[in-house]
C-alpha cells in the first residue's frame, strides 16, 4: 500500500484483537458480507439503541457510536451486540480514549452492550496505552504485507461475515 497515508481506526483494533487477517482485508476495502445476518443485527443495535445520547461522532480517523458528559468528563461509549468479544471491544474502546488523550481531551469509556443489559466502564491506564501502542505497530505491519496471511480456522470464523472468502 505504497504512496497512501494509512491511519489505524477503532474497526482495525476490533478486528485485529479477533482475526488480523481481517486487519489487511478492512484496510484494503474488502469489506464482509453486507448481508450477513450479524452485521445487520449490529446495525439495527446501534441505530434503535441510546436514542438520547449523540451518536456516531467523528473526530478526525476516529468514529465513536455514543458520546455525552458525565460530571464535566466526556464519557465515550461502544455498542455492540454481545460480549463476546468484550477483549477486542475494550481495546477499540482504548483505542479511542488513546486518541483523544494524543489530542488533549481526557475521558473514559463505557462497553455497552444492550441486548444483556451490561455496561463495563473502561479507563485508559498505562498498561492499556503500551497494549494499544503495539497493536497500533503490528497493525500497520499487517497492513504494509503484500498478501493476508494465510486463512486458519478459529473459534470467531464459525459466524464470520468474512467466511466466503476465506474459505471459498
Amino acid at each position: 500500500m505504497p504512496g497512501r497515508d494509512i491511519n489505524v481506526t477503532g474497526t482495525l483494533v476490533w478486528y485485529y484483537y479477533i482475526c488480523p487477517r481481517q486487519v489487511w482485508l478492512m484496510a484494503r476495502q474488502l469489506t464482509p458480507d453486507q448481508d450477513d445476518p450479524n452485521i445487520d443485527l449490529g446495525r439495527f443495535i446501534g441505530k434503535n439503541t441510546y436514542k438520547r445520547e449523540k451518536k456516531e461522532i467523528s473526530i478526525g480517523h476516529i468514529k465513536m457510536d455514543v458520546i455525552r458528559q458525565e460530571k464535566g468528563r466526556l464519557v465515550v461509549g461502544e455498542v455492540k451486540k454481545s460480549s463476546k468479544f468484550e477483549k477486542s471491544a475494550k481495546m477499540q474502546l482504548a483505542f479511542y480514549l488513546f486518541e483523544l488523550k494524543e489530542k488533549g481531551v481526557e475521558s473514559v469509556g463505557e462497553l455497552l452492550f444492550p441486548k444483556e443489559k451490561k455496561k463495563i466502564r473502561v479507563e485508559l491506564s498505562e498498561e492499556l496505552i503500551e497494549e494499544i501502542e503495539k497493536a497500533k505497530k503490528e497493525i500497520l505491519r499487517i497492513i504494509y504485507q503484500d498478501m493476508p496471511d494465510p486463512p486458519r480456522k478459529i473459534p470467531f470464523c464459525r459466524n464470520c461475515a468474512y467466511g466466503e472468502f476465506c474459505w471459498s
